[in-house]
């Protein structure tokens, strides 16, 4: 465990990663018969392959929260360091 305390977007970040690591492994749970020419999974595993994307798009709104957030706190230290 890290003493670091979380941060904004953070955990978006972690739920983005995991639901773009689901559809990851949807992906090779989907390609895979078609390499070793067993029949197609049903198309629901297709439909999952496109956490990925999803995934990714959650933790690219934690990072840009993060990274609002980070601008808000270095501003707040500017003003109080100008007064």
């Amino acid at each position: 465990m890290s003493d670091e305390t979380p941060r904004d977007g953070d955990l978006l970040v972690r739920i983005g990663a995991i639901v773009f690591l689901i559809g990851a492994l949807a992906t090779l749970a989907t390609i895979t018969p078609l390499f070793i020419g067993a029949e197609p999974l049903p198309s629901v595993f297709y439909w999952l392959c496109m956490l990925m994307g999803v995934g990714f798009l959650i933790a690219g709104a934690g990072v840009v929260r993060s990274v609002i957030g980070q601008r808000r706190r270095t501003q707040a230290d500017s003003a109080s360091l100008a007064r």
